[in-house]
């Protein structure tokens, strides 16, 4: 099995702004799920749900995330809780992992939340932090990576293991014919 790197995300939930489903705002009960975007569906953490924040809710809650090597995104939705619908969805945010990723401090983000259909549907404000990486074997660590290769590096792309044992990372830039790597 292959070894590959988690990290695990210490994501505080601050508040949300201009919370609203079917353009009306909500009165109460708002909470918020956080996960990683190739992750487990059992891999995920919840706040309570805000009962009298109505469309400006405030959690102020940590989160424990761990996110697979192959991650791309962390998915923060904001939902509804209602006795009578169950859980309706409010928003989604997919926040980039190069947002927070290279940074060994607490990044605060906020994101604009959008509905199902795709509309703007307020703001979250989220603080993210890498608590710890690790190293395990096992099929449950292996993210979102399909490829065949023995491991799969912290940054980068493998390089040619009989050149070189290190590992390969390309910087995009811009040049005026196009991007260069």
């Amino acid at each position: 099995m292959a070894n590959t790197l988690n990290r695990r995300l210490e994501v505080t939930v601050i508040s949300g702004e201009d919370l609203r489903i079917n353009d009306r705002p909500i009165k109460n009960n708002a909470f918020v799920t956080v996960k990683a975007d190739c992750g487990s569906p059992w891999s995920h953490d919840s706040t309570k749900p805000d009962d009298q924040g109505e469309s400006y809710p405030y959690w102020d809650e940590k989160l424990h995330v761990d996110l697979p090597a192959g991650s791309r995104h962390l998915v923060v939705e904001v939902l509804r809780r209602s006795s009578s619908a169950g859980d309706r969805p409010v928003g989604t945010a997919w926040i980039p992992v190069s947002d927070f990723i290279y940074t060994n401090y607490a990044r605060f983000l906020s994101y604009r939340l959008r509905d199902a259909k795709g509309l703007r549907n307020g703001i979250i404000n989220i603080s993210v932090r890498v608590v710890s990486s690790s190293c395990k074997e096992s099929l449950s660590c292996k993210g979102c990576s399909s490829s065949s290769s023995p491991s799969v590096p912290e940054f980068g792309m493998p390089a040619d293991r009989e050149k070189n044992s290190g590992t390969v990372t390309g910087v995009p830039v811009w040049y005026p014919d196009g991007w260069k790597t």
